[in-house]
C-alpha cells in the first residue's frame, strides 16, 4: 500500500480472533450501508507478525503486532491509529466495538456533515464521561482478568462505544504510545492522554441513542 492514501473519514472496529463471528454479524447487518465516503477495518492482534501491522484491504481487518486479549486492548488500539496515521491521510478516526449494532442508518452522514460544516475544530467527540475525583475501578468484576487496584485519574474521556478522533488528536496520542500502551482501561486511557487544548470542543454525541449492544 503507498504511504498517505486520502481517505478523510476510518471507522476502526475492535474486534479479535475469538470473536471473528461478531465481526461477520457487523458485516451482515449495518456495515454495508455506511456511506461511501467512510471505510472501516476490524482489529485484531497477532503477536506473532514480523511487521507492525498490516492491512487486509479485502477483509477489511487491519492486524497489529499485539496480544489479542482484553487486558491488551489500550495496546492494540493506540497501534492501530499508529497504523493509520502512518498510511493514511485522514481527517478523522471512528472508533467502536464489535459488540455494537447502529440504529440510525443516517448516523454517518449527519456526524460528517456536522464535522465539515463547524465553524470550529472539533477533535474529540462521543458520550463524555466526567471524573472529578480519582477512584478505585471496579470493572474486574465484570472483566475478572483485569487487576483489582486499578485506579480512574481525574479527567474527562469519551465512552468506548464510540468515539471519534481528529487527525491531530492521533498524532499527539502515537507520540504517548508508550504510556497508552500500559494502560488497561482503553477508552479512559485515550482521554486521559489526550491534553486540554484537543478537548477544549468536544462534540457531543448521545452514543447510547444511536448505538446497543448486539443481543
Amino acid at each position: 500500500m503507498n504511504k498517505y492514501v486520502v481517505q478523510d473519514y476510518i471507522l476502526l472496529i475492535m474486534n479479535c480472533e475469538k470473536y471473528r463471528e461478531k465481526a461477520l454479524k457487523q458485516k451482515e447487518t449495518w456495515l454495508p450501508q455506511l456511506p461511501s465516503h467512510i471505510i472501516y477495518f476490524h482489529v485484531i492482534g497477532d503477536p506473532t507478525m514480523k511487521v507492525p501491522f498490516l492491512f487486509d484491504l479485502i477483509e477489511r481487518v487491519l492486524y497489529v503486532n499485539t496480544e489479542d486479549d482484553y487486558n491488551s486492548l489500550p495496546k492494540k488500539v493506540i497501534s492501530a491509529y499508529d497504523a493509520v496515521y502512518k498510511t493514511y491521510q485522514f481527517k478523522y478516526i471512528f472508533k467502536t466495538d464489535d459488540d455494537q449494532h447502529l440504529l440510525n442508518t443516517q448516523f454517518f452522514n449527519i456526524l460528517t456533515n456536522l464535522l465539515e460544516d463547524s465553524n470550529q475544530r472539533v477533535h474529540y467527540g462521543g458520550k463524555i464521561m466526567d471524573v472529578n475525583i480519582p477512584y478505585l475501578c471496579g470493572y474486574h468484576k465484570i472483566h475478572p482478568e483485569l487487576p483489582e487496584n486499578l485506579i480512574i485519574q481525574a479527567t474527562q474521556y469519551c465512552n468506548g462505544r464510540f468515539y471519534l478522533l481528529s487527525h491531530d488528536s492521533i498524532m499527539y496520542l502515537t507520540t504517548k504510545k508508550d504510556k497508552i500502551q500500559r494502560e488497561y482501561i482503553e477508552d479512559y486511557a485515550i482521554g486521559y492522554y489526550l491534553p486540554p487544548f484537543l478537548k477544549r470542543i468536544i462534540l457531543k454525541i448521545n452514543t447510547d441513542k444511536h448505538f446497543v449492544d448486539f443481543e
